[in-house]
């Protein structure tokens, strides 16, 4: 029971947290979802082809995306894909005239007012796991058994695939579990500048609204996931 929160509804924090949590999950859970299926192959191809034209280019992506600040990156593409273009929309999860729409409407442009905030929340989360994946796996192939599995003849594929990766991946899989609360408070930026009704959204307003019950309540989630996390 995390009370009742000091906002002029005063609904409890607990309904206001179960209402925005699954937004946030979902954005998250896709993001994270995207950064590993990308990351894993460019951090392998780079590390199999260190100093190549790949590697560098790899390279200064990171550099880039790292050094983007995502608020900065967002106001650029909500400029030329919302306002000048005329493709996607730039805030909130529905239309105006979403209720009007046919079911398949609907799921559709659900997906595209997910699309901008997604690719936000992605660029930079794709530079660090990508750059992590290289080094575990240079660590990896540079190791003895490495060695031995190619000297009894094995293709290259097998040894990189089947007895490198698997080495390779458990730092990043021990990074990826550590990033689990950044689940709830790391889309904050993102949620603020796309008007998304998440969990980063509700904290940022409690904070500027001194709520400080839904701000405990917030902090209790992301101190639980945190342990969860590390105990995993």
């Amino acid at each position: 029971d995390f009370g009742r929160s000091f906002s002029p509804d005063g609904r409890p924090v607990l309904a206001k947290i179960v209402e925005r949590l699954p937004v946030t999950l979902l954005l998250n859970i896709v993001e994270m979802a995207i950064i590993v299926a990308i990351a894993v192959p460019i951090g392998v191809m780079s590390a199999t082809r260190q100093y190549s034209v790949f590697d560098k280019i790899t390279t200064i992506f990171v550099f880039v995306g790292f050094a983007t600040p995502d608020f900065w990156l967002a106001l650029l593409l909500m400029i030329l894909f919302g306002a000048q273009l005329g493709w996607l929309p730039i805030s909130g999860l529905r239309s105006l005239n979403w209720e009007y729409l046919s079911f398949w409407k609907q799921q559709t442009d659900f997906l595209a007012h997910l699309l901008l905030p997604i690719v936000v929340a992605t660029f930079g989360g794709l530079a660090g796991f990508s750059r992590y994946m290289r080094q575990s796996m240079l660590e990896v192939v540079r190791q003895d058994y490495i060695q031995t599995a190619r000297s009894k003849g094995l293709v290259e594929r097998v040894v990189i695939g089947k007895h490198a990766l698997r080495n390779a991946m458990l730092p990043t899989v021990t990074i990826l579990g550590l990033s689990l609360p950044g689940l709830i408070g790391g889309s904050v930026i993102v949620e603020s500048v796309f008007a998304i009704p998440g969990m980063g959204q509700l904290m940022v307003q409690a904070v500027f609204e001194r709520d400080y019950p839904v701000i405990m309540g917030n902090l209790v989630i992301v101190s639980t996931l945190t342990l969860v996390a590390n105990l995993v």
